[in-house]
């Protein structure tokens, strides 16, 4: 019987233990933490958004980085496949907005408990509190796993699901991509990814907790646009958060880190510029002997009357009958591009996700078999694989996770 050996007890790493393990694979599973889904546990702010129910199409279009690799472990192991397999394992699943799919329970630590059954239903031996140091590879073909203490754990196969360095504190520390780069792989650059911005405006500390729906984000790289979407985000002390600026991050983490980018709020994207100034005039006739000041009520959230006005220009206490066609106009123009400076990113202990990670180039992407050391795979996040927000990065971990504890162990191999 192939002994299988897998470092990491996060998605990824728990997926491929039961597949390796269903396969008639002796599996050890060697997490640093005294428990396994801890990064996990915190996903979907505890509810875990197991994946999404949407079609292959757009699966593969919410990947941000190298969704080519994954046709065949998204086909392997599809979406509706993972929902089915969940289900199987007892965990009862159900559809929200945007298609995400979640435990009916909302709580993470039953899929967590789930995968853990079944793990020791498959008698797979779980090493907890066990860091490993060291992946040793000899002559082209993985060898050995070397524990912190140095004891040497052999075996026939080795699957890296280490994840990234995001949420330090879950154990995702880098280990997977230094023994990737030990052993002669390629580590892309690293970005925090799925994480807040920071802006430079003073103001956004006024707004701070306030949360938009329903706007429209657009966000230009100098005179490029770069980012355009419809959704919620939210002000925070430092910039902006929220599921729009998330989403902006994962695709624009790397430029974000060379320059400063402009973003646009249309706070009213259902209404033509036309539209919103036939609005805006109403209003004003209503309150035409009133100050602007209070003239603009029913505009706007409360929190975000006095910026509206101090950038406006107008002077609060002007007579609305007073007010320009050239005012109004800017003010229209001011409700539909409502600026902000993004200065960079919040760090890894903020982000979802690491965008960057072990080249795919190197990697089978049919077995998830390093190309370079026989025997030894990498799955999940440790990978240069990220998605947007919904349920896609999991996916990624799954399916990945599923390929790697497929092929580990088998008899023949594809590396060169």
């Amino acid at each position: 019987m192939s002994k299988v050996l897998v470092i990491g007890g996060g998605a990824a790493g728990m997926m491929a233990a039961i597949i390796a393990a269903r396969n008639g694979r002796e599996v050890q599973l060697y997490e640093k933490n005294e428990k396994v889904g801890k990064k996990l546990f915190i996903t979907g702010k505890g509810r875990c958004n197991i994946t999404n129910a949407c079609d292959m199409d757009t699966l593969f279009d919410s990947v941000s980085s190298n969704s080519k690799f994954l046709y065949s472990s998204f086909y392997t192991f599809t979406n509706e496949q993972a929902i089915d397999f969940f289900e199987e394992i007892g965990v009862h699943t159900k559809i929200e907005r945007g298609n995400r799919v979640f435990p009916s329970s909302d709580h993470s630590s039953d899929v967590i408990g789930a995968m853990t059954r079944e793990m020791k239903k498959l008698d797979v031996e779980m090493h907890l509190n066990c860091e490993i140091k060291k992946v040793v590879s000899k002559d082209g073909i993985f060898s050995y796993i070397e524990e912190k203490n140095g004891k040497k754990i052999y075996g026939d196969a080795c699957i890296v699901a280490t994840g990234g360095i995001s949420y330090q504190s879950t154990g995702s520390t880098g280990d997977g991509f230094r023994f990737a780069k030990e052993m002669g792989h390629e580590v892309t650059k690293l970005y925090p990814s799925l994480v807040p911005m920071t802006a430079r405006e003073a103001y956004v500390k006024e707004l701070m907790g306030l949360s938009l729906r329903n706007v429209q984000v657009t966000i230009y790289n100098g005179k490029k646009k770069v980012y355009d979407d419809f959704g919620e985000m939210l002000f925070t002390h430092f910039g902006v958060s929220g599921p729009l600026i998330i989403s902006a991050s994962s695709l624009l983490a790397p430029q974000i880190q060379k320059n400063e980018m402009q973003l646009f709020i249309d706070l009213k994207p259902a209404l033509s510029f036309e539209q919103l100034d036939s609005r805006v005039l109403r209003d004003f006739e209503e309150a035409k002997n009133k100050q602007f000041k209070n003239s603009i009520d029913r505009l706007f959230p409360a929190k975000l009357k006095p910026v509206m006005i101090e950038l406006s220009g107008i002077d609060p206490e002007k007579k609305v009958n007073e007010i320009s066609k050239e005012e109004r106009h800017a003010f229209v123009n001011l409700i539909k591009a409502f600026p902000m400076t993004i200065t960079g990113l919040r760090d890894y202990n903020e982000a979802i996700i690491t965008k960057g990670g072990v080249k795919v180039k190197e990697v089978d992407p049919g077995t998830m078999e390093s190309k370079l050391v026989r025997h030894l795979y990498f799955a999940g996040e440790v990978l240069d694989l990220d998605a947007l927000t919904g349920g896609f990065n999991l996916q990624i971990a799954w399916s990945t996770g599923y390929v790697a504890g497929m092929n580990a162990g088998e008899e023949t191999g594809t590396a060169i």
